[in-house]
C-alpha cells in the first residue's frame, strides 16, 4: 500500500511592473489596511465575520471582486495572529500594511509561457515567466495554488501529491555553529558551514564602519547589506541540505532532527561572555537549516522525525557504544572521551548517532502512518509541522561531503 503526502513550496522570478500593475499593488495594500481598521473596531479575527463587515465598504475600490475576497483573508490572518499574540502576554502595535503586494489564487491564467492577470475591468497584464520557473511549474503532478506580486518580484505557490518514502533507517542531523554533521551507526558526513560565520563577522565589521550621522541613511544601508548577508548564507545552507535530503532519498532513511529551542537564552548579556561571542552565536541561522531540511523531505515525500528537547538532552556528551557520559578536556577541544569505553570521539559525530538512534524508536512507534479520512496520509511521522509555503527555490549545485568523515565508523559499531 502506497501513501501520499502534500507538499508546498514556493518559486519566484523578477518582472518589469508596468503603472497599472503598481496601481493595483497600492489598491490591494489600501483594501487590507480598511479592512484591518474595521476589524479591530469591530474585534473582528475570524474571515467570516470580517467578510461580512467589510466587503461592502470595498465597493469604493475600482477592483476585481476577487481580489477584493484576498484582501479580507489577509487582513483575517493578520488580526488572528496579533489576537493570538495579545492572548500570550505580548505587546503589540496597531497592524498597518506598508509593503505593496498582491497576493491571489483567482482569476490568473498560465498561458504561452507567461501568467495573465487582470489589473481593472477588461484589461489584462502579461508576465512573461523565466526557464526556470517554467520548468518548475510544468512538472508532473505539480499544481499553482496561489501567486504573490510586489514591486519587482513575482512568486508561485506550488503543490504536489508525493508519494511516501518507504525507509528503512533513520540518520540525525546534528546542527552546530560552524557545520553540519548527518550521520548513523554506518558512518557519518560532515557539511561545513564556516563561510557562513566569516559572512556575518565581514557584515558585522562593514555596518560598524558607517560614521555619517544620518539615522535613515544608515538604517538602509545596514538593510541592504544584512539582506545580502542573508542571501548568501542562505545559498551556502542550500547547498548543504539538498546534498543531505539527496543522499537520504537514495538510502532511503528518515531524516532525525535534534530541538535545540531556547539555545539562545544561553548567551545573554550577563552570562560571563564576551561581547564578540554573544554576538556570533545568536547570529547562528540553526532555524533556517531545519526549515529548509523540512519542505525539500517533504516535496520528495521523506519522512522527517523531529524530537523532543527531552529527546534531545545530551545527545551530544552520551557514548553511543556504552551510554555512560562523556568527560571534556581543555586540550581535546571538541573532544570527548569515554572513561568506560578508554576511546575519545569527536562530539560532532556522537551527536548525529545518538539522535539517529533515539529517531528510530519514534520511528518504529509511528507506523503505519497517520491516513486522512480522504486516504491521504498527512503525517510521516509524529510531530511533524503544518506544511508552509516557503520563499526558498531549488538550485542545481551541491556540496561534496568530506572523505574523511564519510568512511564507516566502526567505533560505533
Amino acid at each position: 500500500m502506497s501513501f501520499i503526502v502534500l507538499a508546498v513550496k514556493s518559486v519566484w522570478q523578477y518582472y518589469d511592473p508596468s503603472s497599472d500593475v503598481l496601481r493595483l499593488l497600492d489598491l490591494f495594500r489600501r483594501m487590507v489596511n480598511d479592512s484591518l481598521r474595521i476589524g479591530i473596531a469591530y474585534s473582528a479575527s475570524s474571515l467570516r465575520k470580517l467578510s461580512l463587515l467589510t466587503y461592502n465598504q470595498l465597493a469604493q475600490y475600482d477592483s476585481p471582486s476577487y481580489y477584493k475576497l484576498c484582501a479580507i483573508s489577509r487582513a483575517a490572518g493578520i488580526l488572528a495572529a496579533r489576537k493570538k499574540s495579545v492572548r500570550r502576554g505580548f505587546t503589540t502595535k496597531t497592524p498597518y500594511a506598508v509593503r505593496q503586494q498582491l497576493v491571489s489564487c483567482y482569476g490568473f491564467k498560465l498561458e504561452s509561457g507567461g501568467l495573465r492577470i487582470p489589473v481593472s475591468r477588461g484589461r489584462r497584464f502579461r508576465i512573461p515567466l523565466t526557464k526556470h520557473v517554467l520548468e518548475v511549474i510544468s512538472q508532473p503532478g505539480v499544481k499553482v495554488r496561489s501567486f504573490t506580486l510586489t514591486r519587482n518580484r513575482l512568486g508561485f505557490c506550488i503543490a504536489r501529491d508525493a508519494p511516501l518514502v518507504q525507509c528503512n533507517s533513520t540518520v540525525g542531523v546534528d546542527r552546530n555553529l560552524r557545520n553540519l554533521t548527518v550521520g548513523n551507526d554506518q558512518g557519518t558526513s560532515y557539511y561545513d558551514l564556516s563561510k557562513c560565520v566569516r559572512i556575518a563577522k565581514t557584515t558585522v565589521r562593514i555596518v560598524a564602519s558607517f560614521t555619517r550621522d544620518d539615522a535613515r541613511l544608515r538604517t538602509g544601508l545596514a538593510s541592504r547589506y544584512g539582506q545580502r548577508r542573508t542571501d548568501r548564507t542562505g545559498h551556502i545552507i542550500h547547498n548543504a541540505t539538498k546534498t543531505i535530503v539527496a543522499v537520504a532519498v537514495q538510502r532511503r532513511e528518515a531524516i532525525v532532527l535534534e530541538n535545540i529551542e531556547g539555545i539562545r537564552c544561553l548567551y545573554r548579556r550577563g552570562n560571563g561572555q564576551n561581547r564578540e561571542y554573544r554576538g556570533r552565536m545568536n547570529s547562528w541561522s540553526f532555524g533556517e537549516v531545519q526549515r529548509q531540511i523540512e519542505y525539500k523531505a517533504r516535496w520528495v515525500g521523506l519522512p522527517i522525525i523531529r524530537l523532543s528537547r527531552r529527546e534531545t538532552r545530551g545527545s551530544s556528551v552520551t557514548c553511543p557504544r556504552c551510554g555512560e557520559r562523556l568527560q571534556s578536556d581543555k586540550r581535546l577541544k571538541r573532544k570527548l572521551w569515554c572513561s568506560s569505553c578508554r576511546i575519545v570521539m569527536d562530539r560532532d559525530m556522537v551527536a548525529p548517532v545518538n539522535l539517529a538512534r533515539r529517531g528510530r524508536v519514534r520511528f518504529a512507534r509511528s507506523r503505519p502512518p497517520i491516513i486522512e479520512a480522504q486516504g491521504r496520509a498527512v503525517q510521516a511521522v509524529k510531530g511533524n509541522p503544518t506544511p508552509t509555503a516557503v520563499p526558498g527555490v531549488d538550485a542545481p549545485k551541491l556540496t561534496q561531503p568530506n572523505k574523511e568523515l564519510t568512511e564507516p565508523s566502526r567505533k560505533f559499531a
